[in-house]
C-alpha cells in the first residue's frame, strides 16, 4: 500500500489583503507524478514555498514524509529535490565544479548519474556557471535537483527556457527517474503537453483552492466535447447534465460537460431527435474549460 508523502490541509496564505491561497487540500502519494495546473497568479509558487517551508501559511498545515515542513529532519531534506523558477548557484564555479561542491552535501550522490545527464543534455563541464544561456542554467538545475535520486522531486516551471528537444530529453529521464515507482514528482508548468507525456495525476488550482484533483486518465475519459445535430431548434436554456459551456446556434449545440457517459448521447439523441458526436479534447484544453477561461471554439461557435 502506498503511503503519502505530500499532505497538504486547509492551507490558506494570505499577504497584506490579497489571498493568494483558500483552503488548499491536496495529499499526493509515493510514487505519484503530480502536474500542477494553474492560470498566472493563481497561487502555484506560493503553494510549492508554503509546501517547502519557505512561506509560512497563514493557516493551515503542510507536511512531508510525515514531518511538518517547518520543522524538517535532515534525513527529509536529503530525501527531497526542488527546482525553482530562478536557479541560483555560484556563478564562478566550473559546471564541474558545481556538481561536486552539491555533491559534496549528499551521502547517495550519484555521480555516474550526473556525469551521464551533463553528456546527454550537452553541457560543457569546464564552462562556469555564470555564462551559460537561461536554458542551460535549467538544465544543471535539474540535474544538480536529480544528482542524490531524491524520493520527492519538486519542480516549479523547470523548463520555461528549453527548446523542444532539451525538453524532451528532460521529460525522458523523469519517466526514467519514476519507473520504479518509488519516486514522486510534483511539477509545475504552464507547458500542458509536457504533463500530458509522464503526469499521472493532476491538480488544478482556481480561486486559490484545488479546483479538480485526479487521475490524468480519469480526466481526459470524463471531460469531453459534444456536438449535437438536431433535426430542430434546440431550447435557448439547454439543459445536459455536468455541462461546464454550452454554445447553441438554431438546430447545433456545442457542448463541454465534466462527466460522459453513454447514457447522456443516448438520452441527448433521444430527447432532441439528434445525431451527437463526442471529440476528446487535450489537457491544454480540458483545462481552459476547467479554469472558465474562453478556448478557442468561443470564436469559431457552434456555426456549421
Amino acid at each position: 500500500m502506498t503511503r503519502p508523502i505530500i499532505e497538504i490541509k486547509n492551507l490558506s496564505k494570505r499577504f497584506d489583503d490579497n489571498d493568494v491561497l483558500g483552503g488548499v487540500d491536496l495529499t499526493i502519494e509515493q510514487g505519484q507524478v503530480v502536474g500542477l495546473l494553474g492560470t498566472n497568479g493563481s497561487g502555484k509558487t506560493t503553494l510549492i514555498k508554503c509546501l517547502l517551508g519557505l512561506l509560512k501559511p497563514t493557516v493551515g498545515s503542510c507536511s512531508i514524509f510525515g514531518e511538518d515542513v517547518w520543522n524538517l529532519s535532515a534525513d527529509a531534506k536529503a530525501r527531497l529535490g526542488y527546482v525553482s523558477q530562478e536557479f541560483a548557484v555560484l556563478p564562478w564555479l566550473k559546471v564541474q565544479s558545481a556538481t561536486e561542491y552539491i555533491g559534496a552535501f549528499y551521502e547517495n550522490w550519484d555521480g555516474k548519474l550526473v556525469r551521464r545527464l551533463l553528456d546527454e543534455w550537452d553541457l560543457d563541464t569546464k564552462q562556469r556557471v555564470g555564462v551559460l544561456s537561461v536554458g542551460q542554467r535549467q538544465k544543471l538545475a535539474v540535474i544538480l535537483a536529480m544528482g542524490h535520486r531524491p524520493e520527492l522531486l519538486i519542480l516549479d516551471e523547470p523548463v520555461a527556457s528549453l527548446d523542444p528537444l532539451a525538453r524532451r530529453q528532460f521529460l525522458q529521464s523523469l519517466i526514467e527517474f519514476t519507473e520504479d515507482e518509488k519516486h514522486t514528482i510534483l511539477f509545475s508548468t504552464h507547458i500542458t503537453s509536457d504533463l500530458e507525456r509522464i503526469a499521472s495525476h493532476v491538480a488544478m488550482l482556481r480561486d486559490g483552492q484545488v479546483g479538480y484533483w485526479g487521475e490524468m486518465d480519469s480526466l481526459k475519459n470524463q471531460v469531453k466535447r459534444l456536438r449535437i445535430q438536431a433535426q430542430n431548434p434546440l431550447p435557448a436554456d439547454l439543459e445536459i447534465p455536468g455541462t461546464m459551456r454550452c454554445q447553441i446556434d438554431r438546430e447545433h449545440a456545442l457542448v463541454t460537460v465534466a462527466e460522459m457517459n453513454d447514457d447522456l448521447v443516448s438520452t441527448i439523441s433521444t430527447q432532441f431527435d439528434a445525431t451527437v458526436s463526442v471529440e476528446d479534447l487535450n489537457l491544454e484544453e480540458i483545462f481552459l474549460e476547467l479554469s472558465g477561461v474562453s478556448s478557442e471554439y468561443d470564436e469559431a461557435g457552434a456555426s456549421r
